[in-house]
This record gives C-alpha cells, sequence and structure tokens, in this order.
C-alpha cells in the first residue's frame, strides 16, 4: 500500500470520527418521563450523577432545567426576530444548547471549570454546566440547591437580576419557573421507580458496588 494510500484512509477515518461525534441525539419519545429519558440514553443518567456529585444539583433539577431550556434539543436556539413581521434577523441572544447557556457565562464556565473541549450540544457538558451555575447561585445569593423554582429565576435573570428582584415585575417567568419545580418534583417521584436499574447498566457494574 502506497503512502498516499494510507494517508487517503487515515483523513476518511478521522472524517468519520469528526462526523459522528458532532451527530446529536434525537430527543427522547418522552421528555415529561424521567425514566424513559434516562432508559434511551443511559449514559445522561452516569453524565447528570457526576455533576450531581461534582456541584451538589440533585439530578431531577438538572433534567427539569433542560426540559424548559431545550426540550432536549442538542442544538436548540431561540427563534429569529422578523424583520417587517417577515425577513428573518437578528436571534434575540446567544443561548445554545440542552442548557441554552448564552456566550459569555458560557466562557465563564469555560475558563473556571471546564475541559478543554467542552460543547453546549454535549448533555455531559450542559449538566455540568447547569450544575456549576446552581452552585454560584448558591454561594452568591443563597438558594438553596434543592430548590428549583428560585434557582431556576437566578438561572434565567442571572444573579444580579436576581437580587434585585427583576423576576417579580415578570408574571410568565414566575409561573415557567414554578412549572419547573412541577417536574422536577415529577422526575423524582419517577426517578425513585427506575433509578436501581440505571446505576447498573454497563457490563462492569453489578449490585451491590453500583449502587
Amino acid at each position: 500500500m502506497t503512502p498516499g494510500r494510507i494517508l487517503r484512509i487515515l483523513g476518511v477515518a478521522v472524517l468519520l470520527v469528526v462526523l459522528v461525534g458532532c451527530a446529536h441525539r434525537p430527543q427522547p419519545s418522552d421528555i415529561d418521563d424521567s425514566c424513559v429519558i434516562f432508559e434511551e440514553n443511559p449514559e445522561w443518567y452516569d453524565h447528570a450523577r457526576r455533576s450531581e456529585e461534582r456541584w451538589g444539583t440533585p439530578i431531577p433539577i438538572q433534567m427539569a432545567f433542560v426540559h424548559q431550556e431545550s426540550s432536549f434539543i442538542a442544538d436548540a436556539r431561540p427563534p429569529r426576530r422578523r424583520l417587517l413581521g417577515i425577513i428573518p434577523w437578528r436571534r434575540p441572544s446567544s443561548a445554545y444548547g440542552y442548557a441554552q447557556a448564552q456566550d459569555p457565562v458560557w466562557g465563564e464556565y469555560r475558563e473556571d471549570a471546564a475541559h478543554w473541549d467542552a460543547h453546549r450540544t454535549r448533555m455531559s457538558d450542559a449538566l455540568d454546566f447547569i450544575g456549576w451555575y446552581n452552585q454560584r447561585t448558591r454561594e452568591r445569593v443563597g438558594v438553596d440547591l434543592d430548590d428549583p423554582r428560585r434557582l431556576y429565576l437566578a438561572y434565567h435573570e442571572g444573579h444580579g437580576g436576581y437580587r434585585r428582584g427583576t423576576y417579580r415585575q415578570k408574571p410568565t417567568l414566575q409561573r415557567v419557573a414554578r412549572n419547573v419545580e412541577s417536574r422536577a418534583r415529577r422526575y423524582e417521584q419517577q426517578l425513585a421507580e427506575c433509578e436501581d436499574e440505571l446505576q447498573c447498566w454497563r457490563w462492569y457494574q453489578f449490585w451491590p458496588f453500583c449502587r
């Protein structure tokens, strides 16, 4: 085999790896059931558990945030505004990915806590980001990590906005935060029924070491 042919084969192999790495997971078939979400994507449970162990935000709250922010769509973005009602225009923010992290705060996360190739379209990084941000919320404004409603208000408004109480003038946001709270509690109840199986899904994980 000639050196040129070897290089071409290597190039194709690298391209395939890149394409596979960029492929996005499809949306779960039932985004309102945490057991279905994790049964279809068992590695997401591992990511969520790792984030909880690192930062403290319970798994159901992490997943309720993702549900609200992106409906589990990896490359979600805010819809574009319309110029004159018909011409697609700029998006209202730089929010992107599972956690809808905006460019400035994602940059802070990357400098402070992320690994070098973190991506907003990767669930492991999105959940770690949510855990990191909520830990900062606890430290900066004193919200408990088991309080999904207030955590979400701070997530949406930023820590400065939360301190100023900007959410008080936003009834729609308050309703959304209550929905996040309800969903987190529902996810928690569902997860209690299936978590034992999720903890032991890999071939090398077995009772009692994976509980």
